[in-house]
């Protein structure tokens, strides 16, 4: 890698892990309906593993429930076993055109250990970030090593890389904070 793409490159791994933190947290349910608990979830479709948004339209008629709307009916069934074998623990409620996911209240004890489960994922993310900290530093290292810059450069390097480190954190730490008060405040 060029050093000169080594911070854009850096950059781009760190908003990659931001993302990925941002879909586990929204895999969370908080008490209200959001569509995005059922990604991850694929239907076998004709023999073929499709995601549940590209077989049905998934809409919030009320806030604590999900309406699947499917555009082939005689994928209904098919539908109806891929949720009920999922982790997302909702028994879907059947009435043959559409599948209701009523979206059970939260007892308190369950949202903290919802929030624990955001403590763990926020720190998987920081742990990647750390990872990707390691490897520029890495490659600031080898290219002093190999007479490429001098020590002042790998210096003003290795500032950018934290500076990025820490701004990439305190993202991470931000994203969590809100999934953490949504959780708490329902």
């Amino acid at each position: 890698m060029a050093i000169e793409n080594l911070l854009n490159e850096t950059k781009k791994r760190m908003q990659k892990s931001e993302d990925s933190l941002q879909r586990e947290l929204n895999r969370i349910r908080a008490g209200v309906a959001n569509a995005s608990l059922l990604d991850g979830i694929n239907v076998d479709y004709y023999g073929a593993p499709t995601p549940l948004n590209q077989l049905a339209t998934i809409s919030t008629p009320e806030p604590r429930m999900l309406m699947i709307t499917p555009y082939d009916k005689s994928s209904l069934g098919e539908i109806d076993k891929a949720i009920q074998m999922s982790d997302i623990g909702i028994p879907p409620t059947n009435d043959g055109n559409v599948i209701r996911l009523t979206i059970p209240a939260l007892t308190q004890e369950r949202r903290q250990e919802l929030v624990k489960l955001v403590g763990r994922d926020l720190e998987d993310g920081k742990i990647a970030v750390r990872n990707i900290r390691r490897d520029a530093m890495d490659e600031v290292k080898k290219a002093e090593k190999n007479n490429e810059l001098t020590k002042d450069d790998v210096r003003n390097y290795e500032d950018d890389i934290q500076k990025l480190t820490d701004a990439s954190v305190k993202n991470m730490e931000t994203i969590a904070e809100n999934k953490e008060s949504e959780i708490l405040n329902v």
